[in-house]
């Protein structure tokens, strides 16, 4: 039954919006590093930090992996928090480079599991962050959840409020079938009617899921 109603979300929200067309990034390293800078902030921060670090001919492992983390901090100011995120990517490159000589194609030939530990060792990259570089940057079947994902699960009694990050991951990832481009794009249109309906106070009318049991806040 969870399963027909994942599907039937699916379905509403894709004929209300259509694709989404996630992630946007010019290639794998793009993509992994808006995953880290998007925390806490919204996309058109991240964009602009990252045209600074483009403009700066930056946006490449090697130049941030050497790059001193004061001015890297200054060069992704727009994202907020930059200097919490400027060690965070410096983590990151220390890995890859410590793990994978720097090649940002390497973990792809790693298994979904081990990628996702390693990646979780990472100082500063959390599970958020590490599933949507698993899913969006290395075509990883793993369901991205965020707070839009719980708001919408909850609100149409698919899952318990009080339900962590991984029974909300599990309740989609076993919900549906087993497809990245599934997961990628109904992920995208969660985040689409979050930001437009299912807000914190609910905006129900209008909402293509409206006619679904909901219990709006």
């Amino acid at each position: 039954m969870a399963g027909q109603s994942l599907m039937e979300i699916y379905e509403l929200l894709y004929e209300r919006f259509g694709p989404q067309h996630w992630w946007p990034g010019d290639g794998r390293f793009e993509i992994i590093v808006g995953a880290i800078l998007t925390q806490n902030t919204n996309w058109g921060n991240v964009e602009r930090a990252i045209a600074n670090l483009k403009a700066a001919g930056a946006l490449d492992p090697a130049a941030i992996h050497e790059m001193p983390g004061e001015t890297l901090a200054g060069l992704i100011r727009p994202a907020g928090y930059f200097n919490v995120k400027a060690a965070r990517l410096k983590s990151f490159m220390n890995w890859l480079f410590e793990t994978y000589g720097g090649d940002v194609d390497a973990p792809a030939a790693e298994d979904l599991q081990t990628l996702r530990r390693r990646l979780l060792a990472v100082k500063g990259v959390g599970r958020e962050t590490a599933d949507s570089i698993l899913l969006y940057a290395y075509d990883k079947p793993i369901f991205v959840v965020d707070a839009y994902t719980a708001r919408v699960a909850v609100r149409h009694q698919l899952i318990d409020a009080d339900a962590d990050y991984e029974q909300l991951r599990e309740l989609f990832q076993w919900g549906l079938p087993e497809d990245v481009r599934l997961f990628n794009e109904f992920h995208a249109l969660i985040v689409r009617v979050g930001k437009e309906y299912c807000r914190p106070t609910a905006r129900c009318a209008g909402c293509p899921l409206e006619a679904l049991p909901h219990t709006p806040a």
